[in-house]
């Protein structure tokens, strides 16, 4: 078959495929194109899900009739001054996206700048451009595109529906304007609720707009991010650990203003996040990174959502760093919408009639006394010269400092042999001992390691542990990362494991338990794994076997020593797993429950 000249309205339709995949394609560019006309308001307005209408207008500089008419010819843009690829400045530069649209739709723009008395229209049908006609309007620019591939019907059949498109077109806008507080936008439609986060100012304008855009339950569970490293700037909000979602949708990432998905972004929110969520579970972030334009390639895709950046590893470090530093930062800190779960899982019981029955004699209340009647269990050693627990239910004496001194308050009372119950002056607190005090081995594990080998504690008798043969395997050949946590193990024959020397932050923890639930883990690592990923794996399973048990049952003075460490640890507000390791209600939420009302 010999070359041939595809004529023109055929070029125009392949680049549509490229620029306008969908109604939010349309809606990206043309939002885009307002932003770097310097537009101080835009309003968005679509039915069908885009596919019957997208209008956009603006306030920005506008156009005169010769801009007007080169700007729906491709290959012609206002945003290059240059013609240096490596330096992009602006959201658009392709010079692709109104040709592309008008080519598939029926289309037309007006446009009006500061120094002329009206503005001018400009139609087109499927790339059929029309007459140019005056039209009275204020300065900026209006948009106007319906029956979007009317004369594609091929591409119109995979669209989907009028509820997933305009989702999808709110999601765009929500992008664009998480980078751009400081413009008015709105979205409203027949298909649709009307959104409208205004223009915001000063110094808190960013996290106002995400506040307005995400919700304020983000901005009130988010710390924020401040970093300047290898000559990046790295900013944004970042949730607290104990506020995730079970998905990544609430992830948004931008570089120099632009939308982006890039998986060194992505890994390196997830390397960060590693020791503080669930596998399953995801962070919800804002993430800003600013770079030199000529160290990052953003035209690696036709839609610019992709990039590639010359130094990924500095990008990495930096993003790591900053989350990393706030997280540490937060301290004890937890989500405090966890409370609005707690308080929403009361109910206030239904009371029916008890049916009769025969009358019995009525019981005394047990005195304080009978409170302690219980013989007292085995010592605790986990928290070293602590003196051994005598009671089941012992209410807190009083405390010479008064409890506002405190965040996380004083200790009352120990519930069911796991949650102490403290209190503060305006809140109560349940705190979950045995995750708490997990966190608290783990930081002193990585603290201890950081320094080189964690210290280690001699058994006067060895402690031999029978195992598979695979499992010793593993163990033997895991030998040096072992001995750098204070585990030191070696071989009692092809089906035993001997411990000589356990980690003295463990204390009397189960060794056989220990070494069970090791070796486990290590069959499941990969063996490629690099060893920072398997070291901080096997301190996590270290932690949870030296840390205060479930069912364990503890003095007013050990409860509280938990309390005063959890504040002073970073962290400390969840798990190693993720789990939230206490709970505050405030007072205000106890009144709720009980209908007070002030």
């Amino acid at each position: 078959m010999p070359i041939r000249q595809l004529p023109e309205d055929l070029v125009n339709r392949i680049a549509a495929g490229e620029v306008v995949e969908r109604p939010a394609s349309v809606v990206k560019e043309l939002v885009e194109n307002a932003i770097d006309a310097g537009a101080t308001r835009i309003a968005v307005t679509t039915a069908g899900g885009g596919q019957s209408l997208i209008r956009i207008e603006d306030d920005g500089s506008g156009m005169d009739e010769a801009d007007l008419i080169l700007s729906i010819e491709r290959h012609a843009t206002s945003k290059l001054s240059t013609d240096a690829l490596e330096d992009i400045r602006t959201l658009g530069f392709r010079g692709e996206a109104l040709a592309s649209i008008a080519s598939v739709s029926d289309f037309a723009i007006s446009s009006r700048p500061e120094s002329a008395p009206s503005g001018l229209r400009l139609t087109m049908r499927h790339g059929a451009r029309g007459r140019i006609a005056p039209v009275a309007m204020n300065r900026g620019t209006i948009v106007e595109m319906r029956e979007l591939f009317a004369n594609v019907p091929a591409r119109r059949k995979f669209l989907k529906s009028e509820r997933a498109e305009a989702g999808a077109i709110t999601d765009v806008l929500k992008r664009l304007a998480m980078t751009h507080p400081e413009i008015h936008f709105s979205l409203s439609g027949s298909d649709r609720t009307t959104l409208d986060w205004p223009a915001r100012a000063g110094e808190g304008a960013l996290r106002a707009r995400l506040s307005d855009v995400m919700g304020a339950d983000f901005e009130a569970n988010a710390i924020q991010l401040a970093t300047i490293r290898h000559g990046l700037v790295v900013t944004g909000l970042a949730g607290l650990p104990t506020f995730s979602r079970a998905n990544s949708l609430s992830q948004f990432f931008f570089v120099n203003g632009r939308s982006v998905k890039d998986k060194v972004l992505v890994g390196a929110v997830r390397a960060a996040y590693a020791d503080f969520v669930f596998r399953d579970r995801f962070p919800v972030i804002a993430l800003y990174v600013a770079v030199d334009p000529a160290e990052v390639d953003v035209n690696v895709h036709p839609a610019k959502t992709e990039l590639r950046f010359r130094d990924q590893g500095a990008v990495r470090g930096a993003v790591i760093r900053a989350i990393s530093d706030a997280l540490s930062a937060a301290g004890f800190r937890a989500a405090s919408s966890i409370a609005d779960d707690v308080v929403e899982a009361f109910r206030v019981p239904e009371f029916t009639s008890p049916a009769p029955s025969a009358p019995q004699a009525a019981r005394p209340l047990a005195s304080p006394s009978a409170w302690r009647a219980e013989p007292p269990p085995k010592a605790y050693t986990g928290f070293s010269g602590f003196a051994e627990p005598s009671a089941r239910f012992e209410p807190a004496p009083a405390m010479d400092a008064p409890v506002a001194e405190y965040p996380l308050g004083v200790a009352r009372v120990q519930m069911f042999d796991n949650f102490i119950v403290a209190q503060t002056g305006d809140s109560l607190l349940l705190v979950d001992q045995h995750a708490a005090h997990e966190r608290l081995v783990y930081e002193r594990f990585k603290a201890a390691l950081a320094s080189g080998p964690v210290p280690s504690q001699m058994h006067l008798i060895p402690v031999v542990i029978d195992l598979s043969e695979e499992d010793c395997e593993r163990l033997l050949g895991a030998g040096p990362d072992l001995e750098r946590l204070g585990l030191h193990v070696e071989s009692f024959g092809p089906r035993a494991i001997a411990v000589r020397e356990t980690p003295a932050l463990l204390g009397q923890a189960d060794v056989s338990g220990l070494i069970r639930d090791l070796a486990d883990g290590l069959a499941e690592w990969e063996s490629a794994a690099a060893l920072s990923d398997r070291l901080e794996a096997i301190i996590g399973r270290m932690a949870c076997h030296g840390s205060v048990r479930s069912g364990r049952r503890l003095r007013v003075e050990e409860m509280n020593a938990l309390l005063r460490d959890m504040e002073a640890t970073p962290h400390s507000g969840q798990c190693i797993h993720g789990r939230p390791t206490y709970v505050e209600l405030k007072k205000s939420d106890i009144e709720r429950l009980f209908g007070r009302t002030r």
